[in-house]
């Protein structure tokens, strides 16, 4: 049984839904692409400046109160002073590669007069999962370590234990620490460094810390999958409405069958047998 042909009003309802359909998808594929763009600029800047040589911290971070600039991210730079250590903080639920523990965090006193947070390094968790077992200790003295700069991460809204933080926040970490954040006042900087190397070395080194991520993501084919979806919304209804308004011929068999019925065949069918240009349309449409 043949379905009833749609009307104008429905064909106009199909036609809205399947643009709107489309925009959408439009609108997710320009929305990936822009991130897969971002993406690419920040892969592009870590690869340029992870590899650039170290240069004095003050090149970059002039003094107190300067910000990391977002083109200075992933540099190298060379710090000489000393560690805090007796306010060192460790940052929790950080694993690297995928085994849990603790980034150790301490406070740097640079000859400059800023402070910076230095992550050290990674120790695994501890027996008991809430702190490490051990935490080696840095080079006492004046040292000079190499770092590369990151900027500080939003302040964590979850609270942690004693001594520890949730984010690389600088105002937390120093906040966190024994002595508290007053010592520090106006000598902090927007950004923290993660060790590179450290002169003199330390007597035990820490597990060293992820490079860069260059993964660029799955944001080009969600770009690619997005714009096939709104192409095949466009493109259904198109076929649809070729399909079900696009005129039927008869076919050489329908023609002979109605030629053949008795009483219930239309009259005109039953006064003469299909011509030979009906049966040749009739063939021609079939093929």
């Amino acid at each position: 049984m043949t379905a009833p042909a749609r009307t104008r009003r429905q064909w106009v309802t199909l036609g809205l839904g399947a643009v709107v359909l489309a925009a959408l998808c439009v609108a997710a594929a320009f929305w990936q692409w822009h991130r897969y763009t971002a993406r690419e600029t920040q892969i592009h800047l870590a690869e340029q400046n992870y590899g650039a040589d170290p240069v004095a911290v003050g090149e970059v971070l002039p003094g107190p109160g300067a910000v990391l600039a977002e083109d200075d991210l992933w540099r190298p730079v060379t710090l000489t002073g000393t560690y805090r250590v007796e306010d060192t903080v460790l940052l929790r639920n950080r694993p690297v590669a995928s085994a849990p523990g603790f980034h150790v965090l301490v406070p740097f006193e640079d000859r400059s007069g800023i402070v910076v947070v230095v992550d050290r390094g990674f120790v695994p968790d501890g027996e008991d999962s809430a702190r490490p077992d051990s935490v080696p200790a840095p080079p006492a003295g004046e040292v000079t370590v190499t770092v590369t700069l990151r900027a500080d991460e939003p302040d964590a809204t979850r609270g942690a234990p004693a001594q520890q933080v949730q984010a690389i926040s600088t105002a937390q970490v120093l906040a966190a620490g024994p002595s508290g954040a007053a010592w520090a006042q106006g000598r902090t900087v927007g950004a923290y460094g993660q060790l590179r190397s450290e002169d003199p070395a330390p007597e035990r080194a820490l597990g060293a810390l992820p490079l860069p991520d260059l993964d660029p993501g799955s944001h080009l084919s969600y770009t690619v999958q997005w714009a096939v979806f709104a192409t095949g919304a466009l493109g259904g209804y198109v076929l649809l409405w070729r399909r079900e308004t696009r005129g039927s011929a008869p076919t050489a068999g329908d023609l002979l069958v109605a030629a053949g019925q008795s009483d219930r065949a239309p009259r005109d069918l039953r006064r003469r047998p299909p011509t030979d240009e009906e049966l040749e349309d009739a063939l021609v449409g079939e093929d």
